[in-house]
């Protein structure tokens, strides 16, 4: 699959909802929202991260020949596809099976590997192989703790796998659970009536057993509680860390746990510093959390190594080889192994997404990962490497890694360049301008107080007439006691509270249509429900003429000054368009479905368009297995079917269902 175009046909479906909603009337504005959203204001050029090859461990068989692993976990972890799969023998990584070394000695341990590493099989095996030695069924032995159920929901689904799969129906050889109080009253019940022998669960749930009554059959049945684990530890930190760490020792002392094993498992915990430095820093902080002893050398790290031969990308033979590759766009990636791993190009891709070597140990690390285009990017450093034209290296590179995923290594079974693409996509910040004239006014989609290098022009938030497109800038007006002068600050949309002190309100510039100061003509301009009759004369509404644009003076620091720009001022809600006359009732309080910002719309609702467009057009890659394309079918036609019935609550969660099927689907297959 063309992972590279599905991303541009995301972003471009996404585009276009957002300039479908976005109506700028002011030509300068316009222009330069314009020129930043194809910049990527919005969604910046995607990174690479390539999961690099790992050094290989022992074979599961291997390990219960030794007599470490219980012999029945030769059955257990294999690789099945299916309920009915008996599976292929599994050979773990080398840090997976200094993990499972590391359990036998009883002792505390962290795993800190990076994404795609397999860190749930450095506790699982260990916790499987401990319940198959002493008994199933004899309580809970391990609790298994998640910062997200999402995360907990797919380690469920892990475990199926290993002790569902290849057994008859109801005969697991080892029970498992969920308990995040995401299930039914009847699971709930079963759980607390029959506990696993594995719980898994969040921080917070597992607070909430240690102190309700109803779960107390659950603690009972932990006692003498043998592994807790913490998956991401990096997400415990501060207050919530403090929190966690609380925790672990309430669940030693309720569960009677004298011989507890803590383990934990990261990704980002490290800090900066070699890696004997990062094991010691990791060690104290697991120290702290556990509330246990944790030796630097029970801290795990990754060993990685080359998919392609060690090169020194310097070298001018290589670089003659590597431009020769890349400046003919005939030529194609090798798609047998051995030639694949020799291509000049591959060799530079993974030094580039991959691997590299850490300065002062040698020892391969990963990558930072980095986007194709950009000034920064990929590309750019081999057109600067070879001399080869930008557009020629951007098609190499996405070929090359495409290539990568396809071509497997036959020794392992796995693809060589096993990549992902990061997309982020944000909803938006606002357009901020200066109080200066249309024409000479400074103009900025980033957050700021003041002009860059001028303290004496603030920067204020601009929002529009969803109607015409008409600018306004939202504003918090606060009146100084000592001068009467009036202060006009920044203020958020969805603001308009008033108090005492200050008030909510909108500042309109427009010297094309400005306000007129003649009540006749003020007339012509209010809506005709602002107007009466009185004494055969129309007039305003005395009720309403609190609410009429208020002619004000200001100075480009925000203060009013009679030197200053005129502006017409009106307060919150919005009641009128000054410039196209759309007008709203007293009862719609609320202005955002009057005004617009860039990062308006609802993160619901660019979830779900986000997501709808993934799946349609997943829907058409007619190289994904059959099986995902009929699950895809199905949640899309879920979807057609709420938003025809007018099922809105069923929208959204379709919608949350989508992304969460969309990150599944695209992150196993590239």
């Amino acid at each position: 699959m063309d992972i590279f175009g599905l991303r541009d046909r995301l972003v471009q479906d996404y585009a276009d909802y957002i300039q479908s909603f976005i109506l700028i009337h002011d030509p300068q504005i316009r222009g330069y929202v314009e020129q930043e959203l194809g910049n990527g204001l919005l969604w910046p050029e995607p990174l690479i991260h390539m999961n690099p090859s790992f050094e290989p461990g022992a074979w599961i068989d291997d390990l219960v020949q030794e007599g470490i692993l219980h012999e029945e976990c030769s059955r257990i972890f294999r690789i099945k596809d299916t309920p009915e799969d008996e599976g292929k023998p599994l050979r773990l990584h080398r840090h997976q099976s200094d993990a499972v070394r590391a359990a036998k000695t009883g002792k505390n341990y962290v795993l800190t590997t990076g994404t795609g590493s397999g860190k749930s099989l450095a506790y699982i095996v260990p916790i499987v192989d401990h319940v198959l030695r002493t008994g199933a069924g004899r309580g809970v032995r391990a609790i298994i703790v998640y910062p997200m159920n999402a995360l907990c929901n797919s380690q469920y689904g892990e475990l199926e796998k290993f002790l569902c799969y290849g057994y008859p129906q109801g005969a697991s050889p080892v029970r498992f659970a969920r308990y995040t109080g995401q299930e039914s009253e009847e699971e709930k019940q079963e759980i607390i009536a029959n506990a696993p022998d594995i719980l898994l669960t969040n921080y917070v749930m597992l607070e909430l057993i240690l102190t309700r009554p109803l779960e107390e059959n659950i603690v009972k049945a932990a006692l003498g509680l043998r592994f807790l684990v913490l998956d991401e530890l990096h997400t415990y930190r501060g207050r919530q860390g403090a929190d966690v760490a609380l925790l672990v020792r309430r669940v030693r002392d309720a569960c009677d746990a004298e011989d507890l094993q803590c383990i934990g498992t990261s990704a980002t915990l490290a800090g900066p510093g070699t890696f004997e430095e990062q094991r010691e820093e990791i060690a104290a902080v697991a120290t702290k959390l556990f509330g246990g002893t944790v030796e630097p050398g029970m801290v795990i790290g990754e060993t990685l190594r080359r998919a392609t031969p060690e090169t020194d990308l310097s070298d001018p033979e290589y670089l003659k080889q590597l431009r020769n590759r890349i400046s003919d766009p005939d030529r194609h990636p090798p798609m047998d192994f051995e030639g694949f791993i020799r291509d000049p190009l591959s060799i530079w891709i993974e030094n580039t997404f991959g691997i590299t070597s850490e300065k002062n140990s040698g020892r391969l690390i990963r990558t930072v990962p980095i986007g194709i285009r950009g000034a920064d990017g990929a590309a750019a450093r081999l057109s600067d490497l070879t001399g080869v034209p930008l557009h020629l290296c951007i098609h190499a590179i996405q070929e090359g890694l495409l290539a990568g995923y396809k071509c497997r290594d036959p020794h392992t079974g796995f693809t060589v360049f096993a990549f992902r693409l990061h997309q982020f996509i944000s909803r938006g910040d606002n357009v901020y301008a200066s109080l200066e004239s249309p024409e000479s006014r400074y103009i900025t989609v980033y957050g700021q107080q003041f002009v860059p290098g001028d303290r004496s022009r603030i920067l204020l938030p601009i929002v529009f007439c969803r109607e015409c497109g008409q600018e306004y800038y939202s504003v918090r007006v606060r009146q100084e006691p000592d001068s009467n002068q009036k202060i006009f600050e920044p203020r958020d949309l969805s603001d308009r509270y008033h108090d005492e002190d200050t008030e909510a309100g909108f500042l309109y510039l427009n010297p094309k249509k400005p306000w007129p100061e003649n009540i006749e003509e003020i007339i012509d301009r209010v809506p005709s429900d602002w107007i009466e009759e009185h004494g055969g004369a129309m007039r305003i509404k005395k009720n309403l003429r609190r609410y009429l644009p208020e002619r004000i003076f200001i100075g480009t620091d925000g203060r009013g000054s009679d030197d200053g720009i005129p502006f017409n001022y009106v307060k919150a809600p919005f009641r009128f368009c000054l410039n196209c006359g759309v007008s709203y009732g007293a009862r719609q309080v609320s202005d955002i479905g009057k005004l617009t910002a860039l990062g308006t719309e609802g993160r619901s609702t660019a979830t779900t368009i986000l997501s709808l467009s993934a799946i349609r057009h997943l829907k058409k890659e007619e190289t994904l297995p059959e099986k995902a394309r009929k699950l895809l079918s199905f949640t899309d036609n879920r979807q057609d079917a709420s938003l025809q019935a007018g099922h809105f609550n069923d929208f959204v969660e379709i919608g949350l269902l989508r992304s969460a099927l969309y990150k599944a689907t695209v992150m196993s297959i590239v």
